[in-house]
């Protein structure tokens, strides 16, 4: 490639003020949208995962109890982990199922269970409202988006840029050798401290999921359902 070509391919200026509008754009849209649907847990995913598979089951689960709750659901939008919480949560019918979809060059479909679904262009903007107005965070088995989002979650609590909230992992055989590898080598040579460590609960057990959400959004009396339902609503 030559030199004017990789100078025009990179010169960003010439349309970079439009830009700032569609960026402006889409945090005014997922704030309108997402204000209104709270409190939400967030649940993140593969899109690659099969719905035989053990973790698809799992997803769908834990959706499916935090929906009964009275919890909304909000995912990726797509097939895999996100169908699977989208499917849960529909199933419960009393909670609101939430899909933030994104613009990939290679199309992603939107799944079949969402009442809701607000498309984005950029994945920035996306990850500040799959985190803004959830009240917790549970991420399930993935690929780089899943520990993309992670790994921000726990940069954003340890530095006290976003307020702490359970935040579960589950399927302990899917994380634990990377959570040795914090432990082993991350913690051991001083990268990160021990208190760090507390920042995610790992279990394979939706129950306790639920059970620890609900103990933590016991903080926050002020974000309530229904008289007849407990008072969710985190710390986030």
């Amino acid at each position: 490639m030559a030199i004017e070509d990789m100078e025009y391919r990179y010169d960003f200026r010439k349309d970079e003020t439009w830009r700032l509008f569609r960026i402006m754009a889409e945090f005014v849209e997922g704030t309108e949208e997402l204000a209104r649907i709270t409190p939400a847990v967030t649940i993140f995913g593969s899109a690659r995962t099969q719905p035989d598979t053990t973790y698809y089951k799992l997803g769908e689960r834990i959706a499916y109890l935090l929906s009964e709750k009275g919890y909304n659901i909000i995912t990726g939008g797509g097939p895999g982990i996100m169908e699977a919480a989208n499917k849960g949560a529909k199933a419960a019918d009393k909670g609101i199922s939430v899909g933030l979809n994104i613009e990939l060059p290679y199309e992603q479909i939107p799944n079949p269970y969402l009442e809701k679904m607000i498309s984005f262009r950029y994945f920035f903007v996306r990850k500040v409202m799959f985190l803004k107005y959830a009240c917790a965070v549970v991420a399930l088995p993935g690929g780089f988006g899943t520990l993309d989002e992670f790994f921000e979650c726990m940069t954003l609590m340890q530095t006290n840029k976003m307020p702490r909230c359970p935040f579960f992992l589950m399927g302990s055989a899917f994380w634990k050798n990377l959570l040795n590898w914090l432990q082993d080598t991350m913690l051991a040579e001083g990268n990160i401290s021990l208190e760090d460590m507390n920042l995610f609960t790992l279990t394979d057990d939706p129950d306790e999921v639920v059970a620890g959400i609900q103990a933590a959004c016991l903080k926050n009396p002020d974000v309530q359902l229904s008289p007849d339902q407990p008072p969710p609503g985190g710390d986030c």
